[in-house]
């Protein structure tokens, strides 16, 4: 293999730039040249594509989003979009290619893969939630966004003595949710994969209350219950109870990638290349029990990851 691409897709995640500066010098030290496609699945469609040489790419490991840029291609889901993708590639002599994202993304390298193009995946999604990894790309840096901010908040609900509601991402899965509400003391924590009874909250609270607690953290996922609407449902049960809320939204996207994510990034992004040489397409790069591994891309997009219940658990014993 003398010639493959590189894409990102689908959400930005911190790290991305690492992964796609990692796939272009590993490739050419492998003398395999490497073409970065611009705008993610969109860019295979229109043919945005451009040599990308080491010096190219100098300076992307601290830097957080996509220089590549990325969108969400809904056109790419038909068939006959997914053949013109094929032939853009092969007239311009690309034999593989490497899709930096997260599920939807993978879902599209899934695609490509069954027509009989060598695709290999790299994890990558804030939102952790891709199956046989324990860890994606971008993850560890937005826990960590959500964590300072909840830290700095809580200085304001301790000394105002109110409720705090931080609502962080997180539409269908509560990985952020849960791992930044542990590590930050969150009071209570909700996540779209439990179900939660308003009258248990109003519980905990009153709880606090009587035990002379003078302010309470709650982290919510956004999948689980909005943050204005969590507000609204507990001032009803609780009316001289002084609450406010903030909303994190996209900033848990950007910035500069941890320490553990430039590493994943660097580390995946090197197996993806050596992948597409050894003529191992089909699978996409991830890392269990600190191990680099191998998910197809079947059980990658297609099977559920579990969130961990005994973090959740703990959260609730130490809330006292």
């Amino acid at each position: 293999m003398k010639r493959i691409a590189v894409l990102t897709s689908g959400g930005d995640a911190p790290g991305m730039n690492a992964a796609i500066r990692s796939v272009a010098r590993i490739g050419f030290s492998r003398g395999v040249e490497v073409i970065g496609v611009y705008e993610g699945y969109k860019g295979l469609i229109k043919k945005e594509f451009k040599k990308l040489l080491p010096r190219d790419v100098s300076g992307l490991l601290e830097e957080g989003g996509t220089f590549l840029l990325s969108s969400r291609a809904e056109e790419f889901k038909d068939d006959s979009i997914q053949e013109i993708t094929i032939k853009n590639m092969k007239e311009e002599g690309i034999e593989g290619l490497v899709v930096i994202g997260g599920n939807g993304s993978q879902s599209g390298s899934l695609s490509l893969f069954n027509k009989g193009f060598p695709v290999v995946g790299v994890a990558s999604t804030i939102d952790n939630d891709l199956w046989g990894t324990d860890y994606t790309i971008g993850f560890d840096t937005a826990v960590n966004t959500a964590i300072e901010a909840i830290d700095k908040i809580r200085d304001t609900a301790t000394s105002h003595s109110r409720t705090f509601i931080v609502e962080v991402m997180g539409r269908n899965r509560g990985f952020i949710a849960l791992e930044a509400g542990l590590a930050s003391g969150a009071d209570i924590v909700l996540v779209p994969e439990r179900r939660f009874d308003i009258e248990k909250i109003v519980e905990n609270i009153q709880r606090g209350l009587e035990k002379k607690k003078k302010h309470h953290m709650i982290v919510t996922a956004e999948g689980a219950i909005r943050a204005q609407d969590l507000q609204t449902r507990i001032k009803e049960k609780l009316p001289e109870l002084d609450v406010k809320y903030s909303v994190l939204g996209y900033i848990q996207r950007g910035g500069a990638p941890t320490r553990f994510d430039r590493i994943i990034a660097t580390m995946f992004g090197a197996e993806a290349v050596d992948l597409l040489i050894q003529g191992n397409p089909g699978f996409v790069v991830g890392i269990k029990d600190n191990r680099i591994v191998h998910i197809p891309f079947e059980d990658a997009v297609k099977k559920f990851k579990e969130i961990n219940y005994k973090l959740y658990d703990i959260i609730e014993e130490v809330s006292v």
